[in-house]
């Protein structure tokens, strides 16, 4: 199946210019969504990494399935004051400013393995900040799983010395 077909492109979105990928046609189609999760939990094996982790909000839509069907723990990772308790943050860089994402503190543990779920691997800021989330608390970066990947914004380059992995690559805009 070629889940790039399930893809609908949005002109002029979020703003004019922008074709923007809207990865929820493959989300509302069943069996392109099956053939989607299929894929990302094949990547990398379950053996290979102990929890995932996934941006929100549609890293959860990946990262949980995933997650279920190889029977590892789900750690979500939010924009502040989404997660109760204690939380550990990490500001990052955006094209125009900064943001932050912030984690549950001990959701993840030193020398865990980890393996990053996400929809959408654009410039890599959020994914890079990800990373060192997870480093911080001691553990080990496995790879990064995206369903599309802007090759074009050459995200990729951020995560450099990690495993990246995408289902459906856009060479241009």
């Amino acid at each position: 199946m070629n889940l790039k077909e399930y893809v609908r492109e949005i002109p002029d979105f979020p703003k004019p210019g922008i074709g923007f990928k809207d990865v929820f046609g493959i989300f509302g189609d069943p069996k392109a969504l099956k053939e989607c999760i299929d894929q990302l939990a094949a990547i990398v094996s379950p053996d290979d990494y102990d929890v995932i982790i996934g941006p929100e909000a549609r890293g959860f839509l990946v990262g949980m399935p995933v997650a279920y069907l190889k029977e590892k723990p789900f750690v979500p990772v939010r924009k502040p004051g989404k997660l109760p308790g204690e939380v550990v943050s990490i500001e990052y860089e955006l094209e125009y400013g900064t943001d932050r994402l912030e984690m549950q503190k001990d959701s993840i543990l030193p020398g865990q393995r980890v393996l990053i779920l996400d929809d959408l691997l654009a410039t890599g800021g959020t994914t890079k900040a990800m990373v060192k989330m997870v480093e911080n608390a001691g553990a080990k970066i496995i790879a990064c799983c995206f369903v599309m990947e802007l090759d074009f914004l050459q995200g990729r380059s951020e995560l450099t010395g990690y495993p990246v992995h995408s289902l459906i690559h856009y060479d241009a805009e």
